[in-house]
Formats: C-alpha cells, structure tokens, sequence
C-alpha cells in the first residue's frame, strides 16, 4: 500500500515528515512516487529534488475525482512505494456544490487530505504538534480517528515532544487507543525551511539543500518506526487506464519556450506532460540568464515564481525582454499565467516599492502587496480567445501577493470570475489581447486537454505564418 501524511492543523510538520520519509527511502535507493494534496507548486519541488521523480499533484477541484485516482495510478506504476503530502488540517476542504457524497459526518471536507484518502482508499499517518499538549493527544486523536469511518488512521507521528518525561506522557495518554505510534520527532532547531512570502523557498534557491536532505535522511533514521511503517508504504500493482489523449498534432513538434529558472518554476508536471503528448517540444529557457528566446520557438509558457524577488535580473536583461516582446507583438501565441502576467507587465513595483520595467506588452504593472490572494476560482471566458470560446468556465487557483493598476479594461478582460468559496461576488480578470492569455488563475490540464491542444494548434498555425 502507500501512506498519505496528514496535519491536524497547518503548521504541524507534515512537511518535514514527509521530506524525511522520502530523504531515507531515496537514500537507501528505494523507488518511491511522491503526491502532493491541493494546487501548491512549492512542496512538489522538494519531493522532486529529492526522488528525481516529478511530484504529482492530486486536486479533484482542478480536475476531477476520477483524474485524482487515474494519475495516482498511473505514476504508481513500476516503483516501490508512494507516499502522499497532505494539505492543512486532516478535514480540511471547501464547500462544493458536488461535495454531498464525500461528506466525513457532514464536514465539507471536498479535496481535503481526508477527501483523498477516501478516494485512494490510503491509510493516514497523522502528524501532531505535541509541543503544548500531553494527555489531551489522546482527545485530539480519537477526534481524528472516529469522526469518519471511511478514513483509516494507521499512527501518529508524535512531533516536538520536548523529553523522556514528555514522551512518557503522550504514550501512556494514546495507550487506550490502541493507536500506534509510528514516529517521534524530538524538538530541535537544527532543520528549518526557510520560507517567504508565499511559504517555503523553492528547492532550487539554496544553497545548502544537499546538507538539509542529510539531515532530514538521519532524522527519519532515528525519529520512525520503520518496522511498522514499510508494510504501510508498498505500493500495490493494480492496472490502470492511461489517460485519453488527442493524437499529436503534427509529424513534427511544435517548438515551446517554457520560462525556467529561480524566477519561473511554477508548473504542474502533468501540464507538461500533457503538452508533450500532444506533440510539443518543450525547450526550457532563463529569461533572467538567456539572452534571447530559443531559436525557432513557436509557442511561449510563463508559468507562476517570484519575479518580484529576482526583478533586477529581469530587468537587466534587456535583450531577453526585446525578444519576448517582439514575439508576443508579432502574434506568438502565449500562456502567462501569475508571475508570468507580472513579467509581461510594463514594471514590477516590489516590496521595497522599487519598480523595475518589465516586457511592457501589458498596459499595468504588477505591486506586491501584503495582502495575501488565495483560492479557488470558476472563470468564464469574456470573449474568444487563445484557449477558449466565449462563454466556456474553467476552474484554476489564485496564489499571490501582488495587484494590477490598471486592471483590465472590460472589452480586454479575460475572464469573468467567481470565487468558489462565494460565488456571489463577480469580478473580471486578465487580459486577453491577439494570441496571448494572461492571468492571475493557474489552470490544470488534466480534465481541459482541449485547451492543451487548442494552444498548440495556434503555435502550429503561427509557424506556418512566419515561414
């Protein structure tokens, strides 16, 4: 079987528990899928660091139930264990129209870590903060254990107990529940993640990553019950059904820039796949190294980052910039999705409230904020556009801390949107001009492939103008 990490809160550890558990297998040379619950694009990074195996996302929001059990499947195949990242607290979900039979005693939990494990029919190991607590873990953990039976609680990961007399405590507390536990962290300061404004830094920032996975491969060493754990982690080899993909849209690939370095690093690695299935060839270029976009591109992808906290390269490569601009005025058919919009923006006003000029295709520019943008979102095409016709919805996520002035005007806005979590409330969003969409939301391809292969068909149509 494989084993979903679950909080009882956000802030708990599970990440830490997670990086650990993946740290020891991959160091003793054992094949093991990581999964991330939820759209984060951070957390994956760390998984994908450390198996060499792209993290797989599992969001039934952004796609659909079926796509979450279909792709677990699927990457499961041909290795030895899976362990899944939840998100926040067990239970913890949105409201969903859809959500009626996946009620745990009448939580909406949708797309919660616990919706997951009902799906995947997963165990859950449960990581407490028992930094504050000693004989009230036994009362957080029944809670956990009994409020839906569907879920199978498998053990407790007990983290940040503080001594023997500590550890005493919480195990005489859990005795009566015969719940095993299958970890104890002790607390320590030696491991920290550093984090920012949107939570951890990526992987690919520091500088001290190999020396940080050490530390975590001896922490899993010494802190879990390995002989308890193993028999949880086996991944089962039940068959799968590849997911249904149109055939390749041309004998040759079709040439896509993929902006991919400290600055571009959001994307969801089934996203890339799906794009490659479908016949493109995806070359990864810097817009803060390269000089100049890829030679013979027909296509470009701005994924999400943090081009706020690396603007004084983007700015100072200028040609890179030139490059861009000129392709997206000349018709190169274009993705900008988060901190891909703020790129292609005309400046970039950052905390510090310096600005730094951008690309400049996109009549606004982008000023970080400390308010935070967050959630779920159903968007309505204003108009036709490079991926969709008037009128089509999609769902996507919104995950940032900057605002556009000016926002788009009405006859440029992209989408008309909804809040999942308040569907009353109505605002336009991004910008739809000649082939280039633009916009806060991030979309997921799994369950829109004909969004995939409408953008492809555009890149394809825009190579055969040029030629």
């Amino acid at each position: 079987m494989s084993i979903i990490i679950a909080g009882e809160r956000s802030g708990v550890g599970k990440t830490t528990v997670t990086l650990s558990l993946l740290c020891f297998l991959s160091a003793h040379s054992h094949q093991v899928q990581s999964f991330k619950v939820g759209p984060d694009y951070i957390d994956p990074m760390y998984h994908t660091a450390i198996t060499g195996r792209p993290c797989r996302n599992l969001d039934p929001v952004l796609t659909s139930e079926t796509y979450v059990q279909s792709c677990f499947a699927r990457h499961c195949q041909g290795v030895e264990m899976a362990i899944v990242e939840g998100v926040m607290g067990l239970f913890d979900g949105i409201a969903s129209p859809v959500s009626q039979a996946n009620r745990g005693n009448g939580i909406n939990d949708y797309a919660s870590t616990a919706h997951i494990a009902r799906l995947l029919n997963l165990p859950v190991l449960l990581v407490i903060d028992c930094s504050r607590l000693s004989g009230s873990v036994a009362a957080i953990a029944a809670g956990y254990r009994d409020l839906d039976p569907r879920v199978n609680l498998a053990g407790v990961v007990l983290n940040r107990v503080g001594s023997d007399r500590h550890l005493q405590l919480l195990q005489e507390a859990l005795e009566t529940l015969c719940l095993p536990i299958l970890g104890v962290i002790r607390r320590q300061n030696q491991i920290t993640l550093a984090d920012r404004h949107l939570g951890l830094v990526p992987a690919g920032e520091l500088s001290h990553l190999s020396s940080l996975f050490e530390q975590l491969t001896q922490l899993a060493a010494t802190s879990f019950d390995w002989q308890q754990l193993f028999p949880l982690l086996k991944t089962s080899t039940s068959p799968h059904s590849d997911i249904s993909l149109h055939p390749p849209l041309s004998p040759a690939s079709i040439k896509i820039a993929v902006a991919q370095d400290k600055a571009f690093n959001f994307y969801y690695a089934d996203n890339l796949d799906i794009l490659v299935k479908l016949g493109a060839e995806l070359i990864f270029w810097s817009p803060m190294l390269d000089p100049h976009l890829p030679e013979c591109t027909q296509g470009l992808y701005f994924g999400g980052g943090f081009p706020e906290v690396f603007a004084q390269a983007l700015t100072e490569n200028t040609t890179a910039r030139a490059s861009v601009a000129r392709a997206i005025s000349q018709g190169m058919p274009t993705i900008a999705e988060c901190g891909g919009l703020m790129y292609l923006s005309e400046k970039i006003s950052d905390f510090e409230g310096k600005t730094w000029p951008m690309v400049g295709i996109l009549p606004t520019v982008a000023i970080m904020s400390e308010t935070l943008t967050l959630g779920y979102r159903q968007a309505a095409a204003h108009t036709d556009s490079l991926l969709l016709k008037a009128g089509e919805i999609v769902c996507g996520h919104e995950f940032h801390r900057s605002k556009l002035t000016p926002t788009p005007p009405f006859p440029d806005s992209l989408f008309e949107v909804k809040k999942i979590s308040s569907p009353d409330a109505v605002f336009w969003e991004g910008w739809n001009l000649k082939k280039l969409h633009a916009s806060y939301i991030h979309l997921h391809f799994g369950e829109t492939q004909p969004l995939a292969a409408k953008f492809l068909a555009h890149c394809l149509a825009f190579s055969f103008q040029v030629r």
